[in-house]
C-alpha cells in the first residue's frame, strides 16, 4: 500500500552533516507513523527516531539524540532526518519505515519499509 524511497545517504567526514529524505507514494501518508532505523556491518537493525501522524510526538535513540532530527511533511508525503556531528560508528544502511502504531521503536510493528540508504562517515 505504500512505497518509500530514501535518498541522501553518501560519504562524509566525522563532524559533518547528512540530510536523508523518504518520499512516500499515495494518498494516505499522514495516517502513519514514521520511522528510521539503520543497520551496520553485522549488527542488528536498530531504531534511530521516530515522529507520529502529525508530527507532534517524537522519540530518539539514546545514540542519537541532540545530533539527529526526525520530521515529516505530510503535504509533501516525506519524512526527513536531519544527521548533524556525525561518528564513525553511525555508518550504516539507514532505512526508513511506516507503521500503525502512535509510535514504536519495534522493527516489527512497521509494515512498510525503503530500501535504504548507505550512510558511511569517515574518521
Amino acid at each position: 500500500q505504500v512505497q518509500l524511497v530514501e535518498s541522501g545517504g553518501g560519504l562524509v567526514q566525522a563532524g559533518g552533516s547528512l540530510r536523508l529524505s523518504c518520499a512516500a507514494s499515495g494518498r494516505t501518508f499522514s495516517r502513519y507513523v514514521m520511522g528510521w532505523f539503520r543497520q551496520a556491518p553485522g549488527k542488528e537493525r536498530e531504531f534511530v527516531a521516530a515522529i507520529s501522524r502529525s508530527g507532534g510526538n517524537i522519540y530518539y535513540a539514546d545514540s542519537v539524540k541532540g545530533r539527529f532530527t526526525i520530521s515529516r511533511d505530510n503535504a509533501k508525503n516525506t519524512v526527513y532526518l536531519q544527521m548533524n556531528s556525525l561518528k564513525p560508528e553511525d555508518t550504516a544502511v539507514y532505512y526508513c519505515a511506516a507503521g500503525s502504531l502512535i509510535l514504536t521503536t519495534m522493527t516489527k510493528d512497521y509494515d512498510y519499509w525503503g530500501q535504504g540508504t548507505q550512510v558511511t562517515v569517515s574518521s
